[in-house]
């Protein structure tokens, strides 16, 4: 989403198996305080799983910065990415209700569902929406709802046509989340009820997840929620102080399908017990899915490519990483393991499941330190498969820094002496109307004291043009968490603005932020 968490999985080598160790650490609770002190989080909760039993559902530190009310397990997070297994699951009812299959076309339930190829629009499936194998490139699309957006889920599907596709249909694996707005529309479709509502009745209820909400204005009127945190003051977005973010950022609705759920630990201890169970309720009486279903979820589909580590974290690389229907299928040292990461602005999530030792857990953040999420990750896992402790979080937040420290140089070198050249025009020649065929319109206008830059179909995503070199400006949003990006204005013969192109400004900008997608033509005067 909006961001998601790539696998890091190694192998290693047991002389002897190890039985895995039953309940949550000795001393948990304090190293949980001493981390989330020292990496700067201000509240997390943790949900821990073990044989169908909760063993832990708590919260640690507090809901926002400046205020002292503290998380506890009944406070809700936003989940991002980890909601697309909960899409998954609304459809594995409707599979089990007889009303779609799993390889169906999506035409034959969206008939006036579009892709860029009218082949790939004929073929795609229900299943092709949720294994990331469409051809769409890394995150494309993506600002049709980031970094907010007043888009219908229907308007934003409809925009789909327009996304030219990267690599050919089902030819290899590039995330998406787009695509899972589909899902959601398609359950609309099919149901009559919007995906929110399916979800809060068919999923939330049935499962006794009781302070999980699928409404924006639900989470909201939740007093007990979690606020959203992020480092915006230390030269690029992840380094610096920690800074309360606006509410109102969140990401637009239309995307909720693909990362718009808010949970508590409560809940999520339901959520991992009901994956563990293969469908099956925690009280032991019905079920949300059948075990059919949950096969089908947890079969892997597509290759992951697997990211190179450093060294020091060599260990948590995986032999294989895959991706099933909503969540990856990876291993750890040679352990398979299941699970997803999410992120929306300000908040992270981990859903980690390890089947054949019967254990499950969660981890939540209201803030953007994803070392705390990834250094506990394998902490735990390595506890419930009986590893000995690698101090984990010390590691990837030793990575984390470095990772800042060279985005930061590179950045520094980007902008360090530009070319003292241009602009080539007038700047009253660069202003007007302009549209980006899948994303829509922006509104370059001119004021006493330069040129401003509106995307009109995003709310309060506008701000200054500030020249860069030659024809190229930097966008300085009225909102500093939007990240900033380069604005390349393309001249013809006859020294007219053809088009405009954008590229994200920071090297470690989100993929969400698809400013390299945009091709934005001038719209004539009145059309």
């Amino acid at each position: 989403m909006v961001r998601t968490f790539a696998t890091a999985i190694a192998a290693a080598v047991c002389l002897a198996p190890v039985p895995a160790l039953a309940a949550p650490p000795e001393g948990f609770d304090a190293r949980i305080e001493a981390l989330r002190k020292e990496m700067g989080v201000p509240g997390m909760s943790i949900a821990i799983v073990e044989d169908g039993k909760t063993t832990l559902a708590k919260g640690y530190g507090v809901r926002k910065l400046g205020g002292n009310a503290p998380v506890d397990a009944d406070t809700i997070f936003p989940t991002g990415s980890t909601g697309k297994a909960v899409t998954v699951a609304a459809l594995a009812i409707l599979v089990d209700q007889g009303k779609i299959a799993w390889d169906d076309k999506v035409i034959d339930h969206i008939p006036w569902f579009q892709m860029y190829d009218p082949w790939v629009t004929r073929e795609m499936t229900v299943r092709d929406l949720l294994v990331h194998r469409s051809g769409l490139g890394l995150g494309a699309g993506d600002l049709l709802f980031v970094p907010r957006s007043d888009r219908s889920r229907r308007e934003t599907v409809e925009r789909l046509r327009y996304i030219k596709p990267a690599t050919s249909f089902r030819s290899s694996y590039a995330y998406d989340n787009v695509l899972y707005m589909v899902a959601g529309q398609l359950i609309e479709e099919v149901t009559g009820q919007t995906w929110e509502d399916f979800i809060a009745e068919h999923v939330f209820k049935a499962a006794g997840m009781e302070e999980s909400t699928s409404h924006g204005g639900a989470r909201f009127a939740t007093a007990n929620r979690a606020f959203p945190h992020a480092r915006m003051d230390g030269g690029l977005r992840g380094a610096g102080h920690q800074e309360l973010l606006d509410e109102r950022d969140e990401l637009g609705r239309n995307a909720a399908p693909a990362g718009g759920l808010a949970m508590s630990a409560s809940d999520l201890a339901r959520w991992l017990a009901i994956q563990l169970a293969h469908g099956k309720l925690p009280e032991g009486e019905g079920r949300l899915y059948s075990e059919a279903q949950a096969r089908e979820m947890w079969t892997p589909l597509v290759i992951q490519p697997i990211r190179e580590l450093p060294e020091p974290l060599k260990p948590t690389q995986p032999n294989f990483d895959t991706y099933a229907l909503g969540w990856t299928v990876t291993d750890y040292q040679g352990e398979k393991i299941i699970w997803h990461g999410g992120a929306v602005f300000g908040s992270l999530t981990a859903v980690v499941l390890i089947p054949e030792e019967d254990v499950g857990f969660s981890i939540t953040i209201n803030s953007e330190d994803g070392e705390m999420i990834r250094g506990l990750m394998y902490e735990l896992l390595d506890h419930y498969l009986g590893r000995p402790p690698a101090d984990w979080p010390e590691k990837w937040a030793a990575f984390k820094q470095q990772r800042v420290a060279a985005g930061l140089k590179a950045l520094a070198a980007q902008q360090s002496s530009p070319a003292d050249i241009g602009p080539s025009l007038p700047l009253a020649r660069y202003a007007g109307a302009y549209k980006d065929a899948w994303y829509g319109r922006i509104a370059i206008g001119q004021k006493k004291d330069g040129l401003t830059i509106d995307f009109t179909e995003t709310p309060r995503m506008a701000g200054r043009l500030e020249h860069y070199q030659y024809d190229t400006f930097v966008t300085r949003f009225d909102d500093e968490s939007i990240e900033p990006a380069y604005v390349t204005f393309g001249l013809d013969a006859d020294g007219k603005v053809e088009r405009i192109t954008m590229k994200a400004v920071s090297p470690l900008a989100d993929f969400s932020y698809d400013y390299h997608d945009l091709l934005f033509s001038p719209v004539e005067a009145g059309k």
